[in-house]
Parts: C-alpha cells; structure tokens; sequence
C-alpha cells in the first residue's frame, strides 16, 4: 500500500489541521470513536466539516443513543490518545470489536487523509489502499451518506 507521510506540529482539532496542512490534496478527514449503553463501539471516518448530529447517527446505526468514548477507553481499544483518533489504529482492535463507519462522500476522493496512529504527522492513502486496510485488520467497513448523521 503506496503511502506518504508528513510530519508537522501537533493538531488537536480540524481547525489546527486546517491551518498547517496548505494544500494537501485529496479528502480531509475527521474521525469520532463512539458507543452505546450496551459498550457497542464504532468509529466514524468523516469529512472534516461534517458537524455530526448524534441523534441523527444512532438511528442511522441502530442504536438508541450514542456518546463519546472515554480517552481511557480509546487507549485501551485503539491504542491511540484524543487528538490522534485514526482508522489506522484498529490494527490495534483485536479481535474486531470496533464497526468502522466511512462517509460516502470520502470514497470519491482518490487519496484520504489521516494520522497515522499521533497527531503530529499526516498520512495521504489511496482510498482503495484504505478499504484494503480495513478488510485486513477485518473491519470490513459500513458506508453512510454524510446527509444521513449531520446536523441541520
């Protein structure tokens, strides 16, 4: 899987990612680890301007209601830290307990981009290197349209 990598001062949210990256080609991403009362888990794979209604995400995933996963719980599952929440770390979920949930508006770009497991560098894939990924850490991934889970 063809991929590069660029390192850069810490970001910690979409508007810092904004401000550093210039004009990196290909789909900007954000990603949201979540779960329900029953400790189900998912992590959603953004556009980075999406702002989530998770109301709206629960029903479109099945579940009644929906929260942020604690940071110890993102150690513990993803072996990552708030601010570097990645689909790259469910090669940390073994075995596959996390549903990966990517936008379809994502998979029109040819190259995504993501941090590659900290938030002080970013990694620009083929979108179809991705879907690859995620089948080989067996995270076969759900897609949803963005008008599906975002607010108003």
């Amino acid at each position: 899987m063809a991929h590069t990598t660029i390192d850069h001062p810490p970001v910690f949210t979409v508007a810092e990612a904004k401000a550093l990256r210039g004009t990196l080609p290909g789909g900007n991403c954000k990603c949201l680890f979540l779960k329900n009362k029953k400790q189900r888990m998912w992590l959603l794979v953004l556009p980075e301007n999406l702002r989530l209604d998770l109301e709206k995400t629960a029903g479109a995933l099945g579940s009644k209601r929906l929260s942020f996963a604690s940071p110890e719980r993102l150690r513990s599952v993803l072996g990552v830290t708030p601010g570097a929440v990645t689909p790259f770390a469910v090669i940390n979920d073994q075995p596959a307990r996390v549903t990966v949930v990517v936008a379809q508006e994502l998979l029109e770009h040819e190259v995504l981009n993501f941090h590659p497991l900290v938030n002080d560098r970013t990694t620009s894939i083929a979108t179809g290197d991705f879907i690859r990924f995620l089948e080989t850490t067996g995270h076969l991934p759900a897609v949803l349209a963005a008008a599906d889970i975002a607010a108003g």
